[in-house]
């Protein structure tokens, strides 16, 4: 992969101290154009960024030093901890996005993340459940990048986790399944009620997880994704080096 092109965007500041990275969020821009969400990255007013920015045709563009806060995800909560510009990388994929007419990601474009993205996570140690989209920091917020991101791609390289299994029958619980959802890292309330909040997490889950069924339903199968995906991120937690 050739260089990124070194596109300096002024919409950044220090991390807090002593806060390492251990995060990698993905995005798209949602703007009608290349050219109309570099400008926006990095024009001052609009107070915004990110990391790098990956066009449909793999041009990778970098705007903010990786030891930078870039200002990408806004309020945003991950495994009970707040703002999660402090720890992240923040890459930016260009796609006009739901409201301007969502599509597939590209193979170049795909290809150019892969690439960058096995990168990140060798240089700051990153752990597979930490590699999220903007929707599962934002769920109330976000979308992006939506259901057509191919996450069970990245996953087979390295990026990211993934499960594909199947399940039919009763759904269990929602206190079983809020519990779940926190366990993974997402910020839900334990309210016992399958209410509007619930229901917006488990979108989130849905188009990371489970992309053919983007309901905020709790259904067997969504139930069976996300316990796999909590025993899996126990068992790597057990081998994984401390420091």
């Amino acid at each position: 992969m050739p260089d990124p092109i070194e596109t300096p965007s002024p919409n950044h500041d220090a991390r807090p101290a002593g806060r390492a990275i251990d995060m990698l969020v993905l995005h798209y821009t949602g703007m009608e154009s290349a050219a109309a969400a570099l400008a926006r990255l990095c024009d001052p007013e609009a107070k915004v960024s990110a990391h790098y920015m990956i066009d449909e045709d793999g041009t990778t563009y970098a705007l903010v030093p990786e030891k930078r806060r870039a200002w990408h995800a806004g309020v945003s909560a991950w495994e009970g901890e707040q703002g999660m510009n402090n720890c992240s990388i923040g890459i930016e994929l260009v796609n006009p996005g739901h409201e301007f007419g969502y599509r597939p990601f590209p193979e170049p474009q795909i290809g150019a993340l892969t690439e960058l993205g096995r990168a990140i996570l060798f240089r700051h140690k990153i752990p597979p459940w930490r590699v999220v989209g903007h929707s599962d920091i934002a769920p109330a917020r976000k979308e992006d990048p939506g259901e057509l991101f191919p996450w069970a791609r990245l996953a087979e390289t390295g990026i990211g986790m993934w499960v594909d299994y199947h399940a039919e029958g009763e759904a269990p619980p929602v206190g079983v399944v809020q519990a779940l959802l926190a366990d993974y890292g997402y910020e839900c309330a334990q309210t016992g009620m399958e209410d509007e909040a619930t229901r917006c997490v488990l979108r989130a889950f849905q188009r990371h997880f489970r992309p053919e069924r983007v309901d905020g339903s709790i259904d067997a199968e969504t139930a069976v994704r996300l316990a796999a995906l909590v025993d899996r991120k126990r068992r790597m937690q057990v081998r994984r080096p401390a420091g």
